[in-house]
C-alpha cells in the first residue's frame, strides 16, 4: 500500500517526496507492535484529503511515491546501517525522504545518512524521552539509545521531554532540552528552540511527545505532554524559518480498536509536507 492510496500515485522519477517505511520493533521493551505502524499509517492515509485548509496548498502535487519497506530484522546494527544506505541513495537523487517507523532505533539510521549528506545540520526531536541511555538491554542501538547515537552525529534539540533515568539526566545537556512542564507554563521556549537550530534541520518526531488523550496508541505513553495544535504550531515556525530536510514519525503501536492514532499520524506526515511545499 502507498501512501495516500489510489488518489495519491506517482512513479518514483517524477515524485520529489519518498515514502521509506521501516516495520522494525525488535528492540522495543515494553509494548510491541511498532512493526505495524507503516502499514497502519498507509492504510489510514487513504482517508486524507489531500487539499490542506491552512496552507492552500496541495502537497501531493510534487509527487508522493512510496518505496518498498526495509525488512532488515537480523540486528540493530544491521537495520541501522540498511536504513543509513536507503536513505543516502533517496538524497542523492535530490528528494525529500520521509522515513516512517517502527521505532525510534529506525530514526538512527536515517539522522546518520542526513548528516553525511548535509553540512551544517542539526537534529530536532520531539519525544516524551531522552533517549539519552548509551546502552540498555544489551544494544547501544535500542531505542532507548536513539538520542545518545543521533547527537554523534550533528546538535540535538530536545523538545517535550517528561521522562529520563537519573544516568542520563546527569549525560544531559539541558541548554538544548526543553521539557514538556516548561513549555506548558512558558510558550516562549519554543521560539528559544528554534533559534539554537541550526540553517539545515532533520525532524526526527516520536509520537509519545503528543499526550496520550490524542495518541494512547505507542509504545510507552507518557502523560503530560503537549496537543496537536501546539506542536504543529511549533513545527510550522521551524519550517518557515529553517530548511528542514527531511524528518522521520516513529513509534505509532496501533491498536484494533482505536484507529484514531492512526489517521493522526498520516496527518501529521501530510500537514508537515503541506508546510514544507506549500
Amino acid at each position: 500500500m502507498n501512501f495516500g492510496g489510489r488518489e495519491v500515485v506517482y512513479g518514483y522519477s517524477e515524485s520529489r517526496i519518498i515514502i521509506l517505511p521501516v516495520p522494525y520493533d525488535e528492540t522495543s521493551t515494553w509494548m510491541k507492535g511498532a512493526d505495524k505502524g507503516p502499514d497502519a499509517i498507509m492504510e489510514a492515509s487513504v482517508n486524507l484529503e489531500f487539499y490542506d485548509i491552512e496552507t492552500n496548498s496541495e502537497a501531493h502535487v510534487f509527487g508522493i511515491h512510496t518505496v518498498d519497506p526495509i525488512l532488515e530484522k537480523r540486528s540493530p546494527e544491521a537495520l541501522v546501517d540498511a536504513v543509513c544506505k536507503r536513505v543516502i541513495s533517496i538524497l542523492t537523487q535530490d528528494k525529500f525522504p520521509v522515513v516512517i517507523g517502527g521505532n525510534h532505533t529506525v530514526s538512527i539510521g536515517s539522522a546518520k545518512a542526513f548528516s553525511e549528506h548535509f553540512s551544517n545540520l542539526s537534529i530536532l526531536q520531539l519525544d516524551a524521552h531522552s533517549d539519552l541511555r548509551q546502552e540498555y538491554e544489551g544494544s547501544i542501538y535500542n531505542h532507548a539509545c536513539a538520542m545518545a547515537r543521533m547527537r554523534e552525529y550533528a546538535p540535538v534539540i530536545q523538545v517535550g521531554i517528561r521522562s529520563m533515568s537519573r544516568e542520563e539526566a546527569l549525560d544531559a545537556d539541558w541548554e538544548r532540552i526543553f521539557p514538556a512542564h516548561e513549555l506548558y507554563t512558558d510558550k516562549t521556549h519554543y521560539q528559544k528552540a528554534i533559534d539554537m537550530l541550526t540553517d539545515n534541520v532533520y525532524i526526527t518526531i516520536d509520537l509519545d511527545v503528543f499526550d496520550p488523550s490524542l495518541i494512547p496508541s505507542t509504545g510507552t505513553p507518557e502523560p503530560g505532554g503537549p496537543g496537536y495544535p501546539e506542536i504543529m504550531t511549533f513545527l510550522r515556525e521551524v519550517i518557515l524559518k529553517k530548511n528542514v530536510v527531511g524528518f522521520d514519525v516513529v513509534e505509532l503501536c496501533p491498536s484494533p480498536l482505536n484507529k484514531a492514532p492512526d489517521f493522526v499520524a498520516a496527518k501529521i506526515i501530510y500537514q508537515l509536507l503541506s508546510y514544507k511545499f506549500s
